[in-house]
């Protein structure tokens, strides 16, 4: 897979980043939204360092991956709980079906 240097800018300081080619936009999507969220974070005034700053955003990204990540293994579950209901009503209204030919 190729690669590609691309410059963003986080808290003002221009990184050069080596990213998959055909992810360009992924990786400047992911910077913007860094930006904004260390905005917020900066917007406090507890916060005195960009240090803080990002060390606080990396925490809130972090807790929203944990949480991404639950609902989508309890979606998952319930997902998988209504395919075997759904599967069990059609073998059910099969065997119903079959009974009421013989």
């Amino acid at each position: 897979m190729s690669h590609q240097t691309i410059e963003i800018k986080v808290i003002d300081r221009k990184l050069k980043i080596s990213c998959p080619t055909g992810q360009e936009t992924a990786l400047v999507a992911s910077a913007t939204e860094l930006n904004s969220r260390l905005e917020k974070a900066s917007s406090g005034k507890t916060i005195s360092t960009p240090e803080q700053a990002l060390l606080l955003t990396a925490l809130n990204l972090a807790n929203d991956l944990l949480k991404s990540q639950q609902e989508l293994l309890k979606e998952r579950e319930e997902n998988k709980n209504k395919i075997e209901l759904l599967q069990s009503t059609i073998e059910h209204a099969l065997i119903h079906q079959k009974n009421k030919q013989a």
